[in-house]
């Protein structure tokens, strides 16, 4: 989709709601505005997803991934 937009005071421009729908940005969301020759890229902005994870439960799962390549490789060591 292409359209003529008109650059207003201070830089403004207004992106149409067809534009926005089209690309994915919403009203008051962020976008990266990337300048590349002669042209901008506007992207709509989507911060990586920040999971909230139990520290023990981490180190549960740690401490038996290292048991289990303990067993391995001790098989294979004592082995030989």
């Amino acid at each position: 989709m292409k359209m003529v937009l008109k650059v207003r005071k201070k830089g403004v421009l207004i992106l149409p709601k067809k534009l926005r729908e089209a690309s994915g940005i919403d009203e008051d969301s962020e976008v990266v505005v990337e300048a590349k020759q002669n042209m901008l890229v506007v992207k709509p902005f989507k911060p990586p997803t920040v999971v909230d994870v139990d520290p023990k439960l981490v180190e549960k799962i740690l401490s038996e991934e290292h048991e289990l390549e303990r067993r391995k490789y001790g098989e294979i060591l004592e082995g030989d």
